[in-house]
């Protein structure tokens, strides 16, 4: 099955580019000028990924990121973003967008990023699969549900984005191991590239919240210096 792309973009020459760049994928590329256009399409198509360009005229990228990721958590979303608007991108992520690129971009980057997306999604895909041979990984009460895509923690279910729940399984799958961000931008995102981050950074403190919120104990914990690690005393003894 083809992929398709949504490009929500309302600079015709922005969208022209991605549309070019994207197409070198063999993706097939719809484009839309609003969140508006970008919702009703939405309902009518099913799209891989999804970028959105954070402004937007009448409801903007930030907003409409919000509105689908609260409907469908699943689905895959890019934020594109000026480079000096940090507070864009972290606005983005924390609307629950999956990763962001900044305007002006490389096409190297761009598809470094879509792919990286794609993946998680056809991994998704295999993972309703019923062939799947692992479908669930347990850890104390914390139950990560392959198939569904789904967390619970004694039997109350944790709402995670796509890459949230990649982070999540990923930590799980190496209890107790510190992880720097650069090597989980490299193992769950898919790429390396300096500058990124903050994209971790932002995932893991939504992540940790959701998980604290409805476990209540500390699961991700910072290695100051090093990076991150899944701590699974804490729901082992918990």
């Amino acid at each position: 099955m083809q992929d398709k792309i949504l490009v929500v973009e309302d600079d015709h020459d922005i969208a022209g580019i991605l549309q070019v760049h994207l197409a070198e994928l063999s993706l097939k590329v719809d484009h839309v000028t609003s969140a508006e256009l970008a919702l009703k399409a939405i309902q009518q198509h099913t799209y891989s990924v999804l970028l959105l360009d954070i402004m937007l005229p009448g409801m903007d990228g930030l907003t409409l990121c919000r509105k689908i990721k609260d409907k469908s958590p699943e689905q895959s979303i890019l934020m594109l973003t000026a480079r000096s608007a940090e507070m864009d991108r972290i606005l983005g992520l924390e609307m629950g967008a999956d990763d962001y690129i900044t305007k002006p971009f490389s096409t190297r980057e761009l598809q470094a990023r879509v792919k990286a997306q794609l993946r998680h999604v056809h991994l998704l895909r295999d993972k309703h699969n019923p062939k799947t041979d692992i479908k669930s990984v347990y850890l104390g009460k914390l139950l990560i549900n392959l198939q569904s895509h789904e967390v619970y923690f004694d039997n109350e279910t944790i709402s995670l984005t796509s890459t949230e729940f990649d982070l999540l399984h990923f930590f799980a799958k190496h209890p107790n191991q510190v992880f720097s961000r650069t090597q989980l931008l490299d193992s769950v995102w898919g790429y390396q590239h300096s500058g990124y981050e903050h994209t971790v950074n932002s995932h893991i403190n939504r992540l940790r919240s959701k998980l604290e919120q409805t476990c209540n104990t500390h699961i991700i914990e910072t290695v100051w210096g090093v990076g991150y690690k899944l701590n699974s005393n804490s729901l082992i003894h918990h």
